[in-house]
């Protein structure tokens, strides 16, 4: 059992040592992909925000931790954002892919276009997320799949590389359920997250013990404007 005291949050700065991860999500894709449900289609980054948004990424850069391993989904989208961040605070570790942290798939739905996607489900959607938690799209995974894939992945990177920064660019579906793990809450509670673009979330690893540090914290933006 650790001991609370040694693990109290006093200042700005997190202690090294910890197991902790650094999860990002990833920047606004691109017009025409968001007006559909693009869930695992490999849609790109919008070129407009990517450029208007630079100071974001300089902000990014500036709070992860130099000394980290730095993993991805294979999407372009979480890809290209974790490049862009380097590229901003000069960083030059590889970044390993890892299919683990993909978004929910949702299988022969994607592409569907917002207004037409209600039709196809089977259980009324929650409020804040587009499927039931336990609904399974053809051909795809519901969110308590998502949850199992994401928190075996997180137990094992955990155990492999104790006492390591872990910076993960992921997904909103995905981010949620790693919180839903950590935390021991219910998918359906986990949805009610908001997990913006860019934002990041922290969670450390202790004695066993999921931490949760910090959830949906945004960048510095400055002065950009949609």
């Amino acid at each position: 059992m650790p001991d609370p005291q040694e693990h109290f949050l006093d200042g700005p700065s997190l202690p090294t040592g910890v197991t902790r991860f650094w999860l990002v999500r990833h920047a606004i894709v691109e017009k025409t992909a968001r007006q559909t449900m693009y869930g695992t289609l490999d849609v790109p980054l919008c070129p407009r925000h990517l450029s208007n948004q630079q100071p974001a990424y300089k902000a990014l850069a500036r709070r992860l931790p130099r000394q980290a391993l730095w993993f991805s989904s294979p999407l372009q989208r979480a890809r290209k954002t974790g490049l862009t961040i380097q590229k901003a605070g000069n960083f030059s570790a590889p970044m390993e892919i890892d299919p683990a942290f993909i978004e929910q798939s949702i299988g022969e739905w994607n592409g569907t276009p917002h207004d037409t996607f209600p039709a196809l489900l089977k259980k009324p959607a929650p409020p804040f997320w587009s499927i039931a938690a336990d609904e399974r799209p053809p051909g795809g995974e519901s969110m308590m799949d998502v949850r199992q894939r994401i928190g075996q992945a997180l137990d094992s990177y955990a155990q492999q590389n104790t006492g390591q920064d872990m910076i993960v660019l992921s997904h909103g579906g995905a981010i949620r359920m790693a919180l839903s793990h950590c935390l021991d809450i219910p998918v359906d509670t986990a949805l009610r997250l908001c997990i913006q673009n860019l934002s990041l979330s922290i969670i450390e690893h202790i004695a066993g013990y999921w931490r949760v540090v910090a959830i949906n914290e945004l960048p510095d933006f400055q002065e950009f404007a949609e």
